[in-house]
């Protein structure tokens, strides 16, 4: 019974040993497999970091106005007799829009004037008779008064015959008529709107920390849509006050519309340009990395001596490895990043293929193909 229990035991003995060597043996087998395996090179675009000429820059939205503009009125009653305007015509000062019916007034400034012809001609006879002594100067004092309470009367009604005419108080474009041939119209009726479209003025707003960066003159560009900013102007004028209530502060910009592409109660986007800043460090934004942990960026450097594979000076850029560098970042403008601590001048940084990429991966360098900057503004190379 003892005997067999003996060989029981040496039996299963040899049996664990069997499997617990085995798996040894595998385990070592894969390690041995793993470490002989060549690691492969990621393909990688980069850029190399050079002090560059930082134009800083204030971005915001605004809203466009025209800088004159009014809803024309006219300032008598009557019945709408032409109408000498259409909508999105370009009228000039002083060009008559509204005529209202005036035949009542124009008949009175025709009877002012003949009373005021006759007058004079009294006060010329009376100045006349006076001259060869036969005349007083009482006369001729009320003849001269005569004539020129006619000459004021035919002013008086010349100006009330105006006022039927509605004429334009600058150059401008018209808007949609509001009133129609043969309407009873009453002081405060809007004809149409007026507005300059030549120059343009754009409001908006910026924070108040930023109040010291902004001086009169100071060049502006505006832009319609996510693109380039065709619009150049310059800042007109700057609220004194700073809203408590949103702690921004009011800034009016005008802007120069020759070819009438924007319009009043357009929505902008405001970018007030700053003093340009010299050796700035500086990367583009496809190289920025962020993180739970922070900002990071994959830095090319030449890799150990023991690390270089026996393909690796088969490759274009032979022997790189890519380094992880957290980084300070700052402001950003055109696709770039400011980098205030972790990088310098003539350090290479990875722009393409980060997703690929840990700490100490082999890489090839292929800039034949870099990322280009996108309707955004996203990134350039």
């Amino acid at each position: 019974m003892i005997k067999r229990f003996i060989i029981a035991f040496i039996l299963l003995v040899i049996v664990v040993g069997g499997i617990v060597g085995f798996n040894m043996f595998r385990d070592k087998a894969i390690q041995e497999y793993f470490a002989s395996m060549p690691v492969a090179q990621v393909t990688i675009s980069t850029a190399k970091i050079e002090p560059v000429k930082w134009l800083p820059n204030i971005e915001t939205i605004g809203t466009v106005g025209a800088a004159r503009g009014v809803d024309l009125t006219v300032e008598t009653t009557g019945i709408v007799k032409e109408i000498f305007f259409h909508a999105n015509e370009r009228v000039e000062l002083g060009q008559v829009l509204v005529q209202l019916d005036d035949a009542v007034q124009a008949a009175d400034v025709e009877v002012a004037k003949t009373q005021a012809k006759l007058d004079k001609q009294a006060f010329d006879r009376a100045t006349e008779l006076q001259k060869r002594g036969v005349g007083s100067e009482v006369t001729t004092d009320s003849a001269r008064a005569a004539a020129e309470t006619s000459t004021s009367q035919v002013a008086k009604l010349q100006a009330v015959l105006d006022q039927k005419q509605l004429r334009a108080p600058y150059s401008g474009t018209m808007g949609i008529p509001r009133v129609e041939l043969g309407q009873f119209i009453q002081p405060g009726t809007a004809v149409a709107t007026l507005q300059d479209l030549d120059t343009m003025r754009a409001d908006f707003s910026v924070p108040e920390q930023q109040l010291d960066l902004l001086k009169i003159g100071q060049p502006v560009a505006f832009s319609v849509t996510d693109g380039d900013f065709p619009f150049k102007g310059a800042i007109t004028g700057i609220e004194p006050k700073v809203d408590p209530s949103s702690r921004l502060v009011s800034v009016r910009a005008e802007i120069s519309n020759p070819q009438g592409k924007l319009s009043p109660g357009q929505f902008v986007q405001v970018r007030v340009e700053l003093p340009a800043e010299d050796n700035v460090i500086a990367i583009p934004e496809t190289a920025l990395v962020s993180s739970l942990y922070g900002d990071f960026v994959f830095v090319v450097k030449p890799a150990p001596a023991a690390e270089k594979t026996a393909d690796a000076t088969a490759s274009e850029n032979p022997g790189h490895i890519v380094s992880q560098i957290f980084v300070d970042v700052g402001r950003r403008s055109d696709g770039s990043v400011e980098i205030l601590k972790g990088v310098s001048a003539g350090d290479e940084v990875v722009t393409a293929g980060q997703n690929r990429l840990s700490n100490n991966t082999p890489v090839t360098v292929d800039n034949s193909v870099t990322p280009q900057s996108t309707a955004d503004g996203a990134s350039k190379p």
